[in-house]
């Protein structure tokens, strides 16, 4: 016979002396994706004092790029711009910081994944559509709902595969598709060049359209992209990768614009890169399973 306080006790009895849930349903979710020492409030205590930095630093990037559509209504593009750009990069900490701190939650996990789904998804849709789409509503429309559905449904393939081991692209250290951030970054590529050279054909619908399709369908795809850990440079490359990193930011203050637009480039250069990585390391593994001898 089950009492009724007996699951709550099971509850507790999984947390471990610093908080940390043991391996298993209740913390999968995003900031488990790389196996790592997850933290949960137990039983409906709460969330650990520890754990409300991070989730505050998601709510800013959650505000920041749903500010970005109250800019695009009053036409100030640039603002929206750059409000999307600090969206991304709270996003890029908001995890670090739960790691650092050892904060990590199936709540931070859920509200990481709603924000980026509402911050880079459908804020940048109705940005776009707002700025260039609108001067071709049907097909702008259209446009506007493919891109917002395929970064909810990237976001949603993430999510239901934390918990399955066999995944070549992570095995591989790569990850499948465009991240969400960066997809808002190509999203965006249309509007750094109008803004960079005020050349109206940017803004033309009938080109802004089929590339937010290009892109919805980027974030969707089963292309290996790259992820953090497959950009760490070698000891030989360090220093020239600091410098580089201090270079990108003096341009974003200086040709900001242009920077974003070189960022994007690099990034596509680098798919193109993992994409031929992954086909070796494919290759490889094959070459292996043909010459192991039967058991």
């Amino acid at each position: 016979m089950t009492l009724p306080g007996d699951n709550m006790s099971d509850a507790y009895n999984d947390l471990d002396d610093d908080g940390a849930a043991s391996p298993g349903p209740a913390w999968l979710g995003p900031k488990a994706s790389e196996h790592e020492h997850v933290t949960r409030s137990g039983g409906g205590r709460g969330l650990a004092m520890r754990a409300v930095v991070p989730n505050a630093i998601t709510a800013a990037a959650l505000c920041s790029g749903l500010t970005s559509i109250l800019f695009a209504i009053g036409e100030q593009w640039d603002k929206a711009v750059f409000a999307m750009v600090v969206a991304g990069i709270l996003d890029a900490m908001d995890g670090r910081v739960a790691r650092l701190l050892k904060a990590q939650s199936r709540f931070g996990a859920e509200l990481d994944s709603l924000s980026d789904s509402a911050s880079f998804g459908i804020a940048p849709a109705l940005v776009l559509y707002l700025w260039s789409l609108v001067e071709a509503p049907r097909l702008g429309w259209l446009a506007a709902l493919a891109y917002a559905i395929c970064c909810a449904l990237r976001l949603a393939r993430f999510n239901a595969r934390i918990d399955v081991e066999d995944q070549p692209h992570k095995l591989a250290g790569f990850l499948t598709g465009v991240p969400a951030p960066m997809g808002a970054g190509f999203a965006f590529m249309p509007i750094y060049l109008w803004l960079a050279t005020g050349e109206q054909v940017f803004r033309d619908p009938l080109l802004v359209g089929p590339w937010l399709f290009i892109v919805a369908l980027l974030m969707v795809s089963n292309l290996a992209t790259p992820s953090w850990n497959s950009l760490s440079p070698s000891r030989d490359l360090k220093l020239a990768f600091i410098a580089i990193a201090g270079l990108l930011v003096g341009g974003l203050l200086m040709e900001t614009w242009w920077t974003l637009v070189l960022i994007g480039g690099i990034y596509l250069a680098l798919i193109a890169w993992t994409i031929t990585r992954y086909a070796r390391i494919k290759r490889t593994r094959a070459e292996a399973i043909r010459t192991q001898p039967p058991a």
